[in-house]
């Protein structure tokens, strides 16, 4: 080529890296819609084993992806980031979560919060590292061992809740993995913990945030939004004058106040009193309400008949978790459970919770272990980290599941994807 046609096109490339370089990507606005599943639902679909899931997946490799709205970011993506923070948030936006977690609790100026309990402070923030410390409901109390031993006697401790601060001492704190060390002796130990298969590498100094910051973010990114009231963990009316209804409503009028459309949020509470609340107070936004269930604590299952009142009520969505909707028949394959097709046969819709939560599949174990809260309905046919395809699909064909929570959604949105799911 000659030299100066040469240095000319030299000039022209390195001109247009620097642009994009220096412009941060300038083709691309700040929050682009563009899908980015990273490297994880491909590294688990080379482990799933081979036969029509695996092939039907397979055909999906090249994309292209979108968000969809049956992959939930559940408290964002809290398998590496973490949880209830705008980064957590934007990297489920990214990995195609079409819809959005904020746990709702309140501060002692009654701010609206996104944490998942009202006490989890001690454990999801470096609060025990700084002058806060001091007042929280209960301070860091050292673990107590066995000198004999070395057994855990009593485990390290500490009470920290939103309720105990208000929301503008709560900004000077930094998030972090939740995760908490029961030997610590110093609260330096105690903030220390996170689990091997988590990691604290995305935890570099992000701030908490408010619901009505999570309304804004959650829209700029395109989502809808599922806010949880959390029961709180103080005694009500708080501070003599804020009631339950005030707390249940406070979530409502946000909303309202940002102009969201109740199509796009679905309010979510363990608690019918508070659905009924929400009911009576705004039933444009209460008809997309989902309440949550765990297992009875006798084992009972509730009646048809009792699952058809429930929706004449106004219930329309359940979210139980995974374990409540898939068992095992006869010959080891993965079914709905019958509480799963009593719902489905009253007529209600349902939400699970949640996935890629329990560490590694191994050798039919997660993380050494042979129970598991999240899997263990079916766990003794789990082989490999792949096989949470083989739950996904089961939820989906089996159950007939309308979104699922997960840890990290990007694998669900492939599934989704690959299935035509909206």
């Amino acid at each position: 080529m000659n030299v100066r046609i040469d240095r000319f096109y030299s000039a022209l490339v390195l001109g247009s890296l620097g642009a994009l370089l220096l412009g941060g990507c300038l083709a691309l606005p700040k929050n682009s819609d563009a899908i980015s599943l990273g490297p994880r639902p491909f590294y688990l679909l080379d482990q799933l084993r081979e036969g029509p899931l695996r092939t039907q997946l397979e055909a999906c490799r090249s994309g292209p992806f979108r968000k969809a709205r049956f992959s939930i970011g559940h408290r964002g993506a809290p398998l590496q980031f973490p949880e209830h923070t705008p980064a957590s948030y934007r990297a489920a936006a990214r990995m195609g979560a079409g819809t959005l977690e904020c746990d709702v609790t309140f501060t002692r100026d009654q701010r609206l919060v996104c944490r998942h309990a009202q006490c989890d402070l001690a454990t999801t923030t470096n609060i025990l590292e700084t002058p806060l410390a001091e007042r929280c409901t209960e301070p860091f109390a050292p673990a107590r061992m066995n000198p004999g031993t070395g057994e855990i006697e009593t485990p390290a401790h500490a009470r920290c809740c939103t309720s105990d601060f208000t929301w503008e001492e709560l900004q000077t704190l930094d998030a972090k993995m939740d995760a908490f060390d029961p030997r610590a002796t110093k609260a330096s130990e105690f903030v220390r913990g996170t689990v091997p298969w988590r990691t604290d590498l995305y935890s570099s100094g992000e701030r908490m945030i408010s619901h009505a910051e999570s309304i804004r973010l959650f829209h700029s990114l395109g989502t809808a939004m599922t806010p949880e009231l959390k029961a709180p963990d103080v005694s009500m009316p708080f501070g003599g004058s804020y009631t339950r209804a005030d707390y249940a409503r406070a979530i409502i009028d946000e909303y309202r106040q940002a102009e969201i459309p109740p199509s796009d949020v679905y309010l979510q509470s363990f608690e019918l009193s508070v659905h009924r609340e929400w009911a009576k107070f705004a039933p444009e936004y209460a008809r997309y309400a989902i309440l949550g269930t765990g297992p009875s604590p006798d084992g009972r299952l509730p009646s048809i008949a009792e699952l058809k009142a429930l929706k004449q009520s106004g219930i329309r969505t359940l979210a139980p978790p995974v374990p409540m909707l898939l068992a095992l028949n006869g010959e080891g394959e993965i079914v709905a459970t019958e509480y799963a097709k009593r719902v489905r046969e009253a007529g209600l819709e349902i939400v699970v919770w949640t996935l890629e939560r329990s560490g590694r599949i191994q050798d039919e174990r997660v993380e050494g272990g042979v129970a598991d809260f999240y899997l263990g309905s079916v766990l003794p046919v789990l082989g490999n980290d792949g096989d949470i395809y083989r739950v996904i699909h089961a939820l989906h064909e089996q159950v007939g599941v309308r979104a699922i929570f997960s840890d990290w959604p990007a694998t669900v949105t492939y599934y989704a994807n690959c299935m035509g799911l909206e």
